[in-house]
């Protein structure tokens, strides 16, 4: 990562804006940067964001400057494209986001003394619900209809979740989620043990399940996306030591048994856990 370097940050960003400009130009621009709409973007910017995501789980200084520069490049070039068509500017993204900020913590803006976290998160939502009703009187919102429905599914669910828990439709406690629970897998149970299988109810009770699930992992204070990418990171690298394991014994996976595997697995995971 550079250090020592005597440039100021806001020269960095309208170098960056420049580079943008340049990449746009009609004449001597980029053809695959000409060429991009914010639709065909937005699969890039998502690829971004995971893994900015990826290089924060990895520790790595140096990895997750780059990635992270990899993501406000992606900001940049929408609000060129805005600039573009007329509608905005980077200054107007800048500008909104800083006056919702401001907006949103009046204890650090506007003199207020700040409570305690439950206080601060129960203001930051009463902010929100005054902004959402603020559009509704003009679009005739309803509750949900401001959340993204190409969100990641998990988390998706959870905003759903959340939204709707601030108007008191939601659980007191962990107890009636985990009946929850047990009662979507009862029905995925019922529909494996049905003497026809139908594959639409089975996919949609398991989409129940997993909708329980993440209320379960809302109540408790657990990011749901997260819970499972660090289960899935940790099935990787046991999996990497099951296979690093048959190596050793000149085996190969495809030639073991799934009884020989497992074995493989139980000893990976005691030493893991050791």
């Amino acid at each position: 990562m550079p250090s020592g370097n005597s440039t100021k940050p806001r020269d960095e960003i309208q170098r960056l804006v420049s580079v943008m400009a340049a990449l746009r130009d009609p004449e001597s621009g980029c053809p695959w940067d000409l060429a991009q709409t914010m639709s065909s973007l937005t699969r890039y910017t998502i690829e971004e964001a995971y893994e900015v995501a990826d290089a924060i789980a990895g520790g790595e200084p140096d990895e997750i400057c780059d990635e992270l520069g990899d993501l406000l490049f992606q900001v940049v070039f929408y609000a060129r494209l805005g600039e573009e068509s007329g509608d905005f500017t980077l200054q107007d993204v800048a500008r909104a986001i800083s006056d919702k900020l401001e907006r949103r913590h009046p204890h650090v803006f506007a003199g207020q003394l700040p409570g305690d976290a439950s206080e601060l998160n129960a203001q930051w939502e009463a902010i929100k619900a005054s902004e959402r009703a603020g559009k509704a009187r003009t679009e005739n919102a309803l509750l949900l209809d401001d959340i993204p429905s190409g969100l990641p599914s998990l988390k998706l669910a959870h905003k759903m979740q959340k939204r709707c828990a601030t108007v008191g439709f939601d659980w007191p406690n962990t107890a009636p989620v985990m009946d929850k629970v047990r009662e979507e897998l009862d029905e995925i149970q019922q529909e494996l043990d049905a003497p026809e299988r139908h594959q639409a109810a089975l996919e949609e009770e398991i989409g129940d399940a997993l909708f329980a699930m993440v209320n379960l992992a809302r109540h408790c204070g657990v990011e749901a996306d997260t819970a499972l990418r660090k289960a899935s990171h940790k099935f990787a690298n046991r999996f990497n030591g099951v296979e690093e394991l048959a190596r050793s014994q000149q085996q190969t996976l495809t030639d073991m048994s799934l009884e020989e595997m497992e074995a493989f697995w139980q000893q990976v995971k005691r030493q893991s856990q050791a």
